[in-house]
């Protein structure tokens, strides 16, 4: 009995993006592959130098190459590109796409003709990139975090410093870092010992009583550990200077974006009280922020549960105004990782609020589970809004 063989298909793809380029950016390397038959060495590597890569781009525009697709990030060859001023003239786009996607092979040299190819025939998809001014915005509210992140670490120093000298003080008050813990800790760096005169900074908000917390303050203030507490602190306050200045740097770049809504013309409703008596942020700030993201997008996401102003404030950093790049909502919340695929584990660890979400918001802790659907769909509605507009 003779074996039935399967035919192959053999169908040829149309050429959707005839002008298309596949690039590999390495740390020290970047390869790149344009179709066959527009140069004679359709491969070429080039160094990340800066000088390297205005001849990359003046050799794509030779080859014609109106788009590129590449693995990693295309900031280098925007950046070199725009000072030169020898691609973007000529119109070459970049695709960022995934280095999965055209993953056949390990080999560089194999792999770009088969990124090319798949490009050309429209089966790469591209990321999502916003403007250059939001993403100026946007490199700096993530250096903020890191900013966030290292102070933070200085307050541990700090509590581990007071336990060090057993100096209880850490348990009795939420926040050292606020005015009652700075103002003891001062002291107590300072040289003063006298329990009742430095419990007697207790602000009058605190809920421990001075004799409580005179209490807490009796230990063995040994020269080593006072030492320590005292670098602490001042780390802890240069951290938090330069968080203040990269606050007004990127207040400044926000206002220079294009607003997309009149305060006049579009007044705002009231504040809730999420808002209005914000305990994460000053509340001044925190309705700042809020008009902000207002005038940008043209609709206030605060309405919405579970989005505060400073998830307001990353989603300008992280998308921007312009979202047309998004067929629908539903294409955008899937892009965050609002709605993922419901046969994968990230259906479950996204609605529990663990780190799936593409945008770096507070979205899933500030909702609770029980919310989150209504509050999806009505996120979606805002962002449909800001996409028809």
């Amino acid at each position: 009995m003779k074996s039935k063989t399967k035919k192959k298909n053999s169908a040829v793809l149309p050429i959707l993006n005839p002008d298309a380029a596949g690039i590999d950016i390495g740390a020290t390397e970047i390869y790149v592959a344009v179709p066959p038959g527009r140069d004679g060495e359709p491969v070429r590597s080039f160094q990340t130098f800066t000088a390297d890569l205005r001849p990359l781009c003046q050799w794509l525009q030779m080859c014609q190459i109106r788009t590129v697709a590449n693995g990693i990030h295309r900031g280098l060859l925007d950046t070199a590109a725009t000072d030169s001023g020898d691609c973007r003239p000529g119109g070459v786009s970049g695709e960022c796409t995934s280095r999965q996607e055209c993953s056949g092979t390990q080999d560089r040299c194999s792999r770009l003709p088969v990124a090319s190819y798949l490009h050309s025939v429209g089966l790469l998809k591209a990321s999502f990139r916003p403007a250059q001014e939001i993403c100026a915005i946007r490199s700096l509210l993530r250096h903020r975090d890191s900013l966030v992140s290292l102070a933070s670490q200085h307050v541990l120093h700090m509590q581990k410093a007071l336990d060090q000298t057993n100096l209880q003080l850490h348990h009795l008050i939420s926040d050292i870092t606020g005015v009652t813990g700075l103002a003891i800790i001062d002291a107590v760096i300072a040289g003063e010992r006298d329990t009742t005169k430095l419990a007697a900074l207790r602000n009058p908000r605190i809920r421990t009583t001075k004799e409580i917390i005179a209490k807490s303050l009796v230990g063995n203030y040994r020269s080593e550990h006072i030492f320590a507490l005292q670098q602490s602190v001042r780390l802890f306050r240069v951290y938090q200077e330069q968080i203040v200045a990269c606050d007004l740097e990127i207040e400044r770049l926000i206002s220079d974006v294009a607003p997309r809504a009149d305060a006049a013309l579009q007044p705002l409703p009231p504040a809730k009280d999420s808002v209005r008596k914000c305990k994460v942020i000053p509340p001044a700030r925190a309705m700042t922020l809020r008009e902000e993201g207002h005038r940008l997008l043209g609709v206030d996401l605060n309405a919405v549960p579970g989005i505060s102003a400073l998830t307001v404030q990353t989603i300008v950093a992280e998308v921007g105004p312009d979202l047309s790049k998004f067929r629908s909502a539903a294409a955008f919340s899937s892009w965050m990782g609002l709605s993922p695929n419901n046969e994968s584990a990230e259906a479950r660890s996204c609605v529990q609020g663990h780190g799936t979400l593409r945008i770096e918001q507070q979205w899933p802790c500030e909702c609770p589970p029980s919310r989150f659907r209504r509050a999806n769909r009505l996120w979606a509605r805002s962002t449909a809004v800001c996409a028809r507009d």
